[in-house]
């Protein structure tokens, strides 16, 4: 019954940098005197000292990211900044004395190729963990589900050949696509896994889809308690990873 609300509540459409520089000045310069005259040897010009050499420091070492990359629920539509699953990981990282940055790469309306696509920026700098929340968007507009494993299976072994650990969550398709493209569907995710031997989250939206107690209006994403579910679901799946990556 939960896995037919699920199938039924995913549903809706998602939502979608100046110079000046000025600069001026003159020289003047006077004609020289018509007399001659003798003139005296000018006097040595001071000496002067040379700067003192700037002190080298030394940059303070960045600290290790957790970065999420996801469309909408990741980004945390509907919620404010704090109240999106990222945020709440950070909150619990940062109550816990954990030293991590947390990265909030959620993209609304975002597909598994929009993800792919910015993969690099996501991965610059020092992460040790990627949370890969993608799909619901294929699934959404009826995509290739071929075309979403490839780019799914490019964004893990991009992570992993960086030395990236990896969270895969699981998305279910709408069942108007049919049975076939529904179960083909989600096998994709659980295959993905198997295939890396990445920690796997089977449903991202576990025990919220739904739930129109746990969503917002538009039955789809996540209130702020829903995201408090998601988070605890999606740190039961992280949390083994940092003692790893320290």
């Amino acid at each position: 019954m939960v896995r037919t609300q699920v199938l039924t509540a995913i549903g809706a459409a998602f939502v979608a940098l100046v110079i000046a520089i000025g600069c001026g000045g003159a020289d003047e310069s006077r004609a020289p005197s018509s007399r001659t005259a003798s003139v005296p040897a000018p006097a040595a010009a001071p000496a002067t000292q040379s700067p003192p050499a700037p002190a080298r420091t030394t940059p303070a070492p960045q600290r290790p990211r957790i970065v999420f990359l996801g469309d909408s629920l990741t980004a945390g539509y509907g919620l404010t900044k704090d109240q999106s699953v990222p945020s709440l990981i950070a909150a619990r990282l940062a109550g816990m004395g954990l030293d991590y940055e947390v990265v909030n790469a959620g993209v609304s309306g975002d597909t598994s190729a929009g993800g792919l696509s910015r993969l690099d920026w996501s991965l610059d700098g020092p992460v040790r963990v990627l949370v890969v929340e993608l799909g619901a968007n294929d699934g959404l507009r009826g995509l290739s589900v071929q075309g979403m494993r490839d780019n799914l299976d490019a964004i893990i072994r991009r992570a992993l050949d960086r030395g990236i650990r990896v969270v895969l969550t699981g998305m279910e398709a709408p069942p108007n696509y049919g049975e076939a493209y529904t179960n083909e569907f989600r096998a994709v995710f659980r295959d993905l896994a198997a295939k890396h031997a990445v920690t796997f989250v089977p449903f991202y939206l576990e025990g919220v889809a739904g739930d129109p107690r746990l969503n917002i209006a538009d039955g789809i994403h996540p209130n702020p308690e829903g995201a408090r579910i998601v988070e605890q679901t999606i740190w039961r799946a992280l949390a083994p990873l940092l003692s790893e990556t320290e």
